[in-house]
């Protein structure tokens, strides 16, 4: 029977999320006792229990697999950021179609192209719209109320139809050629063009004509540019993933190709790719882990992803080979479960290419190029903060295996003169910031300005209960941005709890509070340590500590703005709750009902002519 899998060490944790066609004979194969890899063994000698479900299909064991890998993020899975926030080009369902680069749900009213890699590329493609068709760019508010043309007609970017310059049939017309040249159309659009250009020159038409000549120029100009290497006709929508691999680290490159026009790159390094011997996956395992994790969505069909998300050819640079429930013979790509769904999501079929010819073969080969470069760019910045977080390490004489254990936790505490106390907790792990693990205190029951009380505050509420955590989560180092007196308050926080005091680091600011200048002071009793502003190991410190500034302030401000929001409105008497709540909804806020007129004021339900006075005097 089909169905999905779950490891689980002893403390509880997810090790492992796998979907099979006979779960029976998959689970007993990891048991046995040779294993295919190093990975895998060592994965097994961490399981402790493990977990099915069974499902009526190998399609709904995918799915669910699938989503299960998002939302648990198994460390012995290949996980991919999931990150569908791509831009589109949109023409609305207007009589006069607006031109606009959009994100977000696709409204069916509207015609979508893309996605895009990035907003880059998308604007570059409404410049050249509005260079060769001249569609209208402006929101619907100001479309109507036009009673002249505007700046963008006049430097030829718009055809001005808000003041009957185009019919809605001439207007319909550029409409549906730019459709056909987003489709890659082009030798078509070249060819409507010319013959319009020669019916208008005929008819005496000639400003018609030469405008027309003008749009043919601009539009030959642009395929000039692009070139053949980008531009090919008739090769529609494909997307190319190529997999590389340099010095241990690995990236899957993600090329869009819409409307036969190369749109750009997006780089993604998979998370959970490594064994403790170094081993690493087989590039065909790691393509199928993004072709699941990309295209599929938790349900079948949906509307956005099969109309835009998902292209007609799919170009790898790898054969997708998947092991079969026995574990030892390979199916042929790609696996049939994975390509039934994608072609059930899209909607049509889609076809998988290992080997392409011509100008995706060319294609294929700049991705590939494109992985390495992006793999280049990787070790420059990861040799760098790897540099750094060495510097320090040596420098503080921690004991680690790996660079790779290296927890930092830094606290930070913001206020304005006592109002609006917060805390926060930032955390350096894996050779980088891990924004997902931040974290804010509301610091309430202190003298308001008391930093020391915060501090400790913030301390006891987060190691309260620190023998909890798995040993990945206990940090290293725990940097207070303070002197002395924070360095003692967290002292005695951690002896309270029988934590080791030496883990507790301040960082005092120097003259200036410039970086460089700064001073650790040690819980333990080291002498206090000045590295200058050369150290590697002091930029690592500053980088971490202005982070944990940057977290607690942004919370801070914006607690104290909501605080004062609703006191304002709060000491004017008849605004009660359901009034003031109104008021906020009407106007977006406070600065919105502070700048609403006494009339304006007096429009929303239960505020009287006389109580919009009172609102408006108390608030100016």
């Amino acid at each position: 029977m089909p169905g999905v899998y779950r490891f689980f060490d002893e403390a509880g944790h997810i090790l492992y999320v796998g979907k099979a066609r006979n779960l029976k004979k998959r689970v007993s194969h990891y048991f046995q006792r040779t294993q295919a890899s190093p990975r895998i063994e060592h994965m097994v000698s961490k399981i402790a229990r493990y977990e099915t479900t069974v499902t009526r299909t190998e399609t709904e064991a995918l799915i669910l697999e699938n989503n299960l890998i998002k939302e648990l993020a198994p460390p012995f899975n290949i996980v991919f950021r999931d990150d569908k926030s791509y831009p589109y080009v949109m023409l609305t369902g207007h009589q006069f179609p607006r031109l606009a680069s959009y994100r977000g749900k696709v409204d069916k009213r509207n015609h979508y192209f893309g996605p895009f890699p990035n907003a880059w590329a998308v604007r570059n493609s409404v410049q050249i719209l509005q260079k060769v068709f001249r569609l209208r760019t402006c929101e619907d508010s100001v479309f109507k109320n036009r009673s002249r043309p505007c700046l963008l007609h006049q430097i030829h970017r718009c055809s001005a139809p808000c003041v009957g310059r185009l019919s809605i049939d001439q207007y319909g017309q550029d409409v549906a050629q730019a459709t056909r040249f987003l489709e890659g159309d082009h030798s078509r659009v070249l060819t409507e063009l010319e013959k319009e250009m020669h019916a208008h020159s005929e008819s005496m038409d000639f400003e018609m004509a030469a405008v027309l000549r003008d749009r043919i120029s601009d539009l030959s100009s642009v395929l000039q540019q692009q070139s053949m290497d980008t531009v090919a006709d008739g090769e529609g929508d494909v997307d190319v993933i190529a997999v590389a691999q340099i010095e241990g680290i690995v990236c899957v490159n993600l090329a869009m190709i819409r409307g036969g026009r190369h749109l750009g790159d997006r780089a993604y390094f998979p998370k959970g790719l490594r064994s403790p011997s170094g081993e690493l996956p087989p590039p065909a395992e790691i393509l199928e882990a993004f072709i699941a994790q990309h295209y599929l969505e938790d349900k079948v069909g949906d509307a956005e992803l099969s109309t835009n998300l998902i292209p007609a050819v799919l170009i790898l640079n790898h054969s997708l080979q998947t092991v079969v429930d026995d574990g030892a013979t390979l199916e042929e790509t790609p696996p049939k479960s994975l390509h039934d769904l994608l072609n059930t999501q899209a909607g049509r079929k889609i076809t998988f290419l290992h080997q392409p010819q011509g100008q995706r073969r060319h294609w294929l080969s700049m991705a590939e190029g494109n992985a390495k470069i992006a793999i280049a760019k990787r070790l420059v910045e990861t040799g760098g903060q790897l540099l750094r977080a060495r510097s320090l390490v040596d420098i503080l004489g921690l004991e680690l295996e790996s660079l790779e254990q290296l927890r930092i936790e830094c606290f930070d505490i913001s206020h304005t003169s006592g109002e609006a106390t917060q805390a926060s907790c930032v955390v350096y792990a894996k050779n980088a910031m891990q924004s997902s693990e931040y974290r804010r205190f509301n610091i309430k029951d202190i003298t308001p300005g008391d930093d020391y009380a915060a501090m400790r505050q913030v301390l006891q509420r987060r190691y309260a209960n620190f023998q909890e955590l798995p040993v990945e989560k206990m940090p290293q180092l725990i940097l207070v941005d303070g002197g002395k007196g924070q360095v003692e308050m967290a002292r005695q926080v951690l002896s309270e709890f029988g934590m080791d005091v030496g883990l507790i680091v301040g960082v005092a600011k120097g003259e200036g509070r410039k970086v460089g200048l700064e001073t650790l002071i040690f819980a333990d009793g080291r002498p206090s340590l000045e590295l200058g502003i050369d150290s590697a190991a002091l930029l690592l410190v500053a980088q971490i500590r202005d982070e944990a500034h940057r977290f607690a302030i942004t919370g801070m401000r914006a607690k104290r703005a909501k605080a004062r929001t609703v006191s304002r409105l709060e000491e004017i008497e008849g605004i009660g709750a359901k009034r003031r709540q109104k008021l906020l909804a009407r106007f977006g806020g406070l600065r919105g009902v502070a700048n609403a007129s006494i009339e304006e004021l007096a429009g929303v339900e239960g505020i009287s002519t006389a109580l919009a006075e009172q609102i408006y005097g108390q608030l100016h």
